[in-house]
């Protein structure tokens, strides 16, 4: 029986807490084998997630929460601009529970990164990235103002901290 919009438990987002670290190393380690087939080792996404809620200046989390528990959440980093005199947020590590999609929570999560942005005077935009082939998350991106833009990303591994997760 499919549940009606007044029987879904309504969906908070709000800063994440070290407290919510290991539900997010869930989240990214089965992000990376929905989209990617990759299994990522637990101690390294734990250890990276653990990073973050230590050092400001990496970024920071936001989770959507239902009922009490996460159920979506994404990271979101900082690039500096010398052309902008700002910086972009880059918005990664976004995961939905597949049971919660479809109910609009990755759009509440990114209106609040958007709130939380309009209320600085240093945030220019925001950036990400995704995988070629995901044509419903384009869609989703799209559909909230962001656009494809005329740059390749490109990248070199050192082989350090977590190199086992390379592609």
């Amino acid at each position: 029986m499919k549940r009606s919009d007044t029987d879904t438990p309504p969906v908070s987002v709000r800063l994440a807490t070290a407290d919510d670290a290991v539900r997010l190393a869930e989240f990214n380690r089965a992000m990376a084998m929905e989209t990617e087939a990759k299994p990522l080792p637990e101690d390294v996404v734990s250890a990276g997630v653990n990073a973050v809620f230590s050092s400001e200046d990496k970024g920071f989390y936001v989770v959507a929460e239902s009922d009490g528990n996460v159920v979506g959440a994404l990271m979101v980093t900082f690039e500096w601009s010398d052309w902008r005199n700002g910086f972009f947020w880059w918005i990664q590590s976004v995961y939905v529970n597949p049971a919660c999609r479809r109910r609009g929570i990755y759009r509440m999560l990114y209106a609040y990164v958007v709130d939380r942005a309009r209320a600085r005077d240093d945030v220019y935009g925001f950036r990400l990235y995704v995988e070629r082939d995901n044509a419903r998350a384009r869609k989703v991106y799209q559909a909230l103002g962001m656009h494809h833009t005329d740059y390749l990303i490109y990248e070199q591994s050192l082989g350090v901290s977590g190199a086992g997760t390379e592609k």
